[in-house]
């Protein structure tokens, strides 16, 4: 049984949420041995039943670091949800051949991750040479990093061949302010018209619990870049001691971008479009 608390406003019909892992169980995907952290389980059944109560009808599970390239547990819950209602964003490198990467496709794969802040996973090296063979596909590349990273590397994201996808406000911590040469590059790499932004926001805060230090950014980002904004719960919130309470976090998005049109712009519409539903 979920312990979330439904949102105040409930999430309209066809609300995707766009970046979620799943953790286990261990004894059927194991974690990698080259992992930063160690999650608890956090298992299929568990997530819809949070997902049931904010009203999430669509999902994009992301492969986590603590799996590096092994995507198995990834596209197990994509099979489980249902290709109808789900889609997946893996970590892989340069050893996936064609056939690696068509099966994968067909399995609801849609873009590939580089990990920047956890590590794990693809070496930065390889971006540009994976990204020329993941625009045959149409699948995007996904990017954790902090801002600071984010910044160095957003002139070299503008130019690849395919579109790309920042995770959790790009890493620019709020106390920095949207004035901060960071973010006036997350702004810029999201006039490029090639980049996409996920408005999965704690991780961003520079004050903690509750978090609300990020409004100014999420505003900013939403207003920016309406057609290009999708929005996320980071469940199961890995790392983070309180935890964030998924329907608390709605509400705060619902307080941040208050216009009910862009809202279902940014929860159904462009997720639909992104990946592919």
């Amino acid at each position: 049984m979920s312990t979330t608390r439904a949102p105040q406003v409930r999430a309209p019909e066809l609300t995707c949420d766009c970046h979620f892992h799943i953790f286990g169980p261990y004894d059927r995907f194991p974690l990698d041995a080259g992992r930063t952290y160690t999650p608890p389980a956090a298992l299929v059944p568990a997530y819809l039943a949070m997902a049931e109560t904010v009203g999430i009808g669509r999902m994009v599970v992301v492969q986590a670091s603590v799996y590096g390239t092994q995507n198995a547990v990834t596209l197990d819950a994509v099979r489980q949800f249902g290709l109808d209602r789900a889609r997946a964003v893996v970590v892989i490198d340069d050893s996936f051949n064609e056939a690696a990467l068509r099966a994968m496709h067909d399995a609801g794969v849609r873009g590939a991750r580089f990990n920047m802040v956890s590590g794990n996973g693809t070496p930065e090296d390889q971006l540009e040479a994976l990204a020329r063979r993941l625009a045959p596909l149409g699948w995007h590349i996904q990017v954790y990093a902090e801002g600071d990273k984010l910044a160095e590397i957003a002139p070299q994201l503008a130019t690849l061949p395919v579109e790309v996808v920042i995770d959790h406000c790009g890493g620019v911590k709020a106390a920095l302010g949207t004035d901060h040469p960071q973010f006036v590059a997350l702004r810029r790499l999201l006039d490029s018209g090639r980049a996409w932004i996920k408005l999965s926001s704690y991780r961003a805060s520079s004050a903690g619990a509750p978090w609300t230090d990020v409004a100014p950014n999420v505003r900013a980002l939403a207003a920016a870049a309406p057609e290009r904004c999708v929005w996320g719960t980071d469940w199961p919130h890995p790392g983070m001691d309180p935890a964030p309470e998924a329907g608390v976090l709605f509400d705060q998005f619902v307080e941040w971008v208050p216009d009910a049109a862009l809202r279902q712009r940014i929860l159904v519409d462009n997720p639909a479009l992104l990946y592919g539903f």
